[in-house]
């Protein structure tokens, strides 16, 4: 068994790349088995969301899969144009990158605490698909361990800043005081849950949401003294919008350049702050180019994270020191499933010539012979057929001067003096 991850992240690949290999919930389960059927691993989970597409896999010894190579080749993605901003991490180093990216240390919002619900659904996604076994199992929930570990014993949870905290505090040094503007929020999910609460509590004027489900919509507007609308009235609310701010796990933008456009020109040139947290994105990029609209995708945040990431140094030094030992403890736990592979193994081997043997006792036995000598050539038998291939190879190891080989075997055969 071996433990790989293959990846992109917002460390290596830009948003454009980033979107092409997204996978939505809705696409989850049947990207999850065409992965597990087509490539072969052993088990797979995939975490995809706006910062990375990430697969976990436990490939067995021996077996040639590309798991990502396929996503690629699903995906309709040139894999040349993949090849560059790929990474694979295999055994300690995966375990290792697993732990952090759990902890928040691997994230644009150095130790923001979402990527760890995110980190969990997609468990839960491919525990329901089965398609995690025994070896991720154990792994994500050494991870959730972890994770709270660190949180509760080190200071990396203080300063807690998350995207969607970044997003508002963008809007707030280009607007300045809220409390004469208006946002539109597309999106019902977490992050916009999150970005509707930080906006509460910088005094916006007045919150429209917008989504997909208009249940979903009203519930949250209900919550926070909000607008619900449809995304079919999303153009006609974009013209009211001093700040709009996005996260959608639609495949296609929901807000282009022409409606952008419009709004613009009922705005009589008042200007547009508009953030785009989707992957896929659900803003067309050339609305970049609009005059009087500031608009930021995931990859623009950096800056303001970068106050962040300072704050957090410290801590996250602190934490790694702990992911070290714990990744450790994982590849400990991981060795011993190897070694009791290989002793179940050499128990079955056995009891096949156990079985071999006594058949072969028995139809003597039952021709006539001599039980004295039946026995005797059963427990012969037994002991040349089980110390064959063993001596052969400490002989080998002999030869070539391997005499720790040789020193191992007396340990474990346990020879007297």
């Amino acid at each position: 068994m071996s433990i790989r991850i293959i990846g992109v992240s917002h460390k290596t690949a830009p948003i454009d790349v980033r979107e092409q290999l997204a996978v939505d919930a809705e696409q989850l389960p049947r990207t999850l088995h065409g992965l597990a059927e087509d490539t072969g691993v052993a088990e797979v989970l995939i975490l995809s969301t706006c910062n990375r597409t990430e697969l976990y896999c436990n490939i067995e010894p021996g077996a040639d899969a590309d798991p990502l190579l396929w996503l690629a080749n699903r995906n309709g993605m040139d894999p040349a144009v993949l090849a560059s901003h790929l990474y694979t991490l295999d055994e300690e180093q995966a375990v290792r990158h697993a732990l952090r990216v759990a902890c928040g240390l691997d994230s644009m919002v150095l130790g923001e605490p979402q990527i760890l619900g995110q980190l969990k659904q997609a468990y839960q996604a491919a525990v329901g698909q089965g398609t995690a076994g025994k070896i991720l199992n154990r792994l994500f929930q050494h991870s959730f361990y972890v994770a709270k570990q660190i949180r509760t014993q080190t200071a990396i949870g203080e300063n807690s800043v998350s995207v969607a905290f970044t997003a508002v505090k963008l809007g707030i040094q280009i607007h300045g005081d809220l409390s004469d503007k208006t946002a539109l929020l597309v999106g019902a999910g977490d992050t916009i849950t999150l970005v509707a609460h930080h906006l509460r509590s910088n005094n916006i004027a007045e919150l429209i949401i917008a989504n997909r489900s208009v249940e979903r919509s009203e519930e949250l507007a209900n919550r926070l003294n909000g607008r619900a609308v449809t995304l079919n009235e999303l153009p006609a609310n974009l013209a009211h919008a001093d700040i709009v701010i996005s996260s959608t796990a639609s495949r296609l933008p929901l807000i282009t350049e022409g409606a952008v456009r419009t709004a613009l020109k009922a705005r009589n040139g008042a200007p547009m702050f508009i953030v785009d947290l989707a992957v896929p994105r659900d803003v067309e990029p050339s609305v970049a180019d609009v005059n009087d609209v500031y608009l930021y995708t995931v990859d623009d945040l950096n800056q303001v994270v970068g106050e962040n990431t300072r704050l957090r140094e410290a801590a996250a030094a602190d934490a790694e020191e702990m992911i070290n030992i714990q990744a450790q403890s994982y590849m400990d736990w991981l060795q011993s499933q190897d070694s009791t592979q290989t002793i179940v193994a050499i128990r079955a081997r056995a009891d096949k010539l156990k079985e071999e043997q006594l058949n072969k006792a028995s139809r003597r036995l039952a021709a006539g012979d001599d039980p004295a000598d039946v026995l005797s050539a059963l427990a012969n038998g037994l002991v040349n057929r089980l110390l064959h291939k063993p001596t052969l190879k400490i002989r080998e190891a002999a030869m070539d001067g391997n005499n720790e080989v040789v020193r191992i075997a007396r340990d474990i055969l346990d020879p007297p003096d």
